[in-house]
């Protein structure tokens, strides 16, 4: 697979223009999109990760055998920054979803310890009030024991959706949200 970064950006008028379908993928910040991006592509640093929340603060693409992009969100939650430049991030992520016509599906990504918080389950009544796709991802399956992920896993269920498993420690789940991506997401 060949996966190549093409732009960050904070502006919609930088975003490619190239008509590609994209993947966009979403989440609180620190919840690991970027670690999953990096994983399901086979490439440790293709996409920024970090231990401190918040430091995704632009739009990434990553253009796919040139077919297709993914597309790295800023996070939302408990990133620290000043209130104005979360607000900011907040506003390129809606005109990103509300505008975007190449966007095809978008990951909604949850930490599988902490389930639905209130901004996920916003964005998850927001993308289902505007038909948009989603396919829901739980991380960091494997920093959990078995019986505390099946508990993670039901109460995720509960709001509807059955989530897919990912571990970007073990790979665990790469094989299945692709086959998901691929089959969900119309190119």
């Amino acid at each position: 697979m060949q996966a190549e970064f093409v732009i960050s950006s904070g502006s919609p008028e930088a975003f490619p223009s190239d008509g590609l379908p994209e993947i966009a993928f979403l989440g609180r910040s620190n919840v690991g999109k970027s670690s999953l991006i990096n994983c399901l592509v086979g490439k440790k640093k293709l996409a920024f990760t970090s231990g401190t929340p918040g430091r995704t603060q632009t739009v990434n693409f990553y253009r796919i055998d040139g077919a297709f992009y993914l597309v790295d969100l800023p996070g939302y939650g408990y990133a620290r920054a000043p209130a104005r430049e979360v607000a900011r991030w907040n506003r390129l992520i809606e005109s990103y979803l509300e505008e975007r016509e190449t966007l095809k599906l978008s990951c909604l990504i949850l930490d599988s310890r902490r389930g639905w918080m209130d901004k996920d389950l916003d964005l998850k009544r927001w993308l289902d009030e505007r038909g948009k796709q989603y396919l829901v991802i739980a991380t960091k399956i494997d920093k959990v024991n078995q019986s505390d992920e099946e508990r993670g896993l039901r109460a995720i269920r509960q709001g509807g959706v059955e989530p897919l498993p990912f571990s970007a420690v073990t790979g665990r789940g790469v094989r299945e949200i692709w086959q998901a991506i691929t089959t969900t997401s119309p190119r």
